[in-house]
């Protein structure tokens, strides 16, 4: 990989070697300042923001909460990197701020009762917009996670595998959401792919006469010996014991019999509940029964049909987008295994396959996360971003980005290339070459692009958007979640005080790349109003937290549009 080190991208500071054995006051402070920053860029963004409480002040960002006023020297555009401590002001004179302090504020204001509360009635009282009691936990939960896993880290090695050890590399998770390692259940650590977990799964063998199974899971029967009467069904481990009594019916009359673990240790990826598994070079993505950052992670029955019948319909979108994009590649979902034991057990054993990167990239090829990419500090980035950084985004946008605008205005299919979705195929030189896209339980449908008519109907709404909600989730991945972490990366890392001047120059080189794009297709409407610096959709992962809401249905904030601005 020329030298590419891979880095953890997020909220988090970089100072602190994950590996270097640090002492428990330093996990605490590094945890601390990363969990402060993700809950702050939470707050400018889908509070302060929206409101008209954030003003820039030379390198400071100022930003009012409940009534104090709080100040954080910030660059990289939209990405909103951190450059030294938030402070608060206190009495005149400003103080370190906390994440605790910080959380109290959030309760302040959306609790309504802060000075800037919202959802004022007719009569100018303040109109509550209700406590959440469960907030503060999680925002601790996330903390404390973080110091976990750095401590885990200590010692360890991980994965030789470029590919797996960028996998492995996000400590800090998701750097616009407020508790971005909150988890559930217990004993996690064991199964965490930032605590350079491996471990093997375990094999059950399902009675024939109750396999469910759809597509082409045949790669399974790899992993073993499922005794005569009985096919092979991988688990993971963590789900058995968070599944427990469910199960011991089932195991008592043979329904289901314990085969053992699997001969080598599987890896998880950055999802947690995916695993590569090495024995037949295939990842499998898992049912855990636990939320983790905003939703339960697991395979609804219908998400399991959809994504073999994605598999088969996207085959000839990704032939043609390869054709028009060379370099672009797709990690299909063949098949599914499950065993009808009722729905409970259906979703909860409910395993999917999913092809390796290793399988598609190129000769000379490395895949590696988008995500590790984006480290903030710019500390450890490809050679060749360093020595020619324009030359670098360049073939990053057009990798990445057009072909996603292609399938949605061409194909009609909605990608979701947000940082974990997204591998890049890096050559020998260190240019990204490739990009392969991952994951149908994000990837739908255009509703009246393509008959759905013949699937079941829960199967048939899993798999499509309508056009608004699809061009919501591209522009919100893409041009919010993706390429302005990738962006301040490149920026952080040149010379001191060029910084600005080269984002600037790299987000007018990306709208005349979009640009080109659109003036080839027509120029369709979405992407005139992109290109004219309309402001984004930003998904309001600390509204869905504060108000319990399903992933799904998350909403989305306006963000400054990074090409307002660039002369046409």
């Amino acid at each position: 990989m020329n030298g590419v080190v891979l880095a953890s991208p997020g909220a988090g500071p970089t100072s602190l070697s994950p590996s270097a054995g640090p002492s428990r006051g330093a996990v605490e402070d590094v945890a601390e300042e990363a969990a402060l920053a993700a809950l702050l860029r939470c707050c400018v963004r889908e509070v302060a923001g929206p409101r008209g409480q954030v003003w820039p002040a030379g390198p400071y960002l100022l930003l009012r909460m409940a009534g104090d006023l709080i100040r954080v020297p910030t660059s990289g555009g939209l990405a909103l990197r951190f450059d030294g401590p938030a402070e608060r002001l206190d009495t005149g004179s400003w103080s370190p701020l906390s994440v605790d302090e910080l959380v109290q504020l959030v309760e302040s204001e959306l609790g309504g009762t802060g000075h800037n509360a919202p959802n004022r009635d007719s009569a100018g009282e303040d109109a509550p917009a209700g406590a959440n009691e469960e907030f503060a936990g999680q925002v601790t939960e996330s903390r404390a996670a973080i110091s976990t896993l750095l401590r885990a880290r200590a010692g360890t090695t991980p994965p030789e595998d470029p590919w797996l050890a960028s996998e492995q590399s996000l400590v800090y998770g998701h750097p616009f959401h407020p508790s971005p390692k909150s988890r559930g259940g217990s004993g996690w650590v064991r199964y965490a792919p930032e605590a350079h977990a491996a471990f093997p799964t375990r094999l059950l063998g399902v009675r024939d006469d109750l396999l469910a199974t759809g597509g082409d899971p045949q790669v399974l029967d790899g992993l073993g010996q499922a005794p005569p009467g009985y096919t092979l069904l991988p688990a993971h481990p963590w789900q058995l014991e968070l599944l427990g009594a469910e199960l011991a019916a089932p195991f008592a009359d043979g329904r289901l019999v314990d085969l053992g673990p699997s001969a080598l240790p599987a890896v998880p990826t950055s999802s947690v509940r995916t695993v590569y598994e090495p024995q037949i070079g295939k990842c499998l993505k898992f049912s855990i029964d636990v939320r983790i950052t905003n939703c339960v992670r697991k395979n609804a029955w219908y998400e399991l049909t959809a994504a073999a019948e994605l598999s088969t319909r996207l085959g000839p979108v990704f032939a043609d987008l390869g054709r028009r994009f060379p370099g672009t590649r797709w990690l299909r979902e063949p098949g599914y295994r499950s065993a009808s034991l009722g729905t409970r057990l259906l979703e909860g054993l409910g395993v999917i396959v999913r092809s390796s990167p290793w399988e598609v990239t190129g000769p000379g090829v490395t895949p590696v996360l988008a995500g590790a990419l984006a480290a903030p500090d710019g500390g450890d980035v490809p050679g060749a971003l360093r020595r020619d950084p324009s030359r670098w985004w360049g073939a990053y946008v057009d990798h990445v980005a057009l072909p996603v605008l292609d399938a949605y205005f061409r194909h009609g299919v909605v990608l979701e290339p947000h940082l974990q979705n997204v591998l890049v195929g890096i050559d020998a030189e260190g240019m990204p070459v490739e990009a392969v896209f991952r994951d149908l339980e994000g990837t739908k449908l255009v509703a009246g692009r393509h008959d759905v008519s013949g699937l079941p109907g829960q199967v048939a709404r899993a798999a499509t958007y309508d056009a608004t909600r699809g061009w919501n989730r591209v522009v919100y991945c893409l041009m919010v979640n993706h390429l302005p972490e990738i962006a301040a990366t490149i920026a952080g890392a040149a010379a001191p005080g060029d910084g600005g001047v080269l984002l600037r120059a790299l987000w007018a080189d990306a709208r005349e790349r979009v640009a080109r794009y659109a003036g080839e297709h027509g120029h369709p409407l979405p992407l005139r109003d992109l290109l004219a610096g309309v402001p984004l959709p930003a998904k309001a992962n600390l509204t869905a937290r504060w108000t319990r809401s399903a992933d799904r249905d998350t909403g989305y904030v306006p963000v400054g549009n990074p090409f307002a601005g660039i002369p046409t």
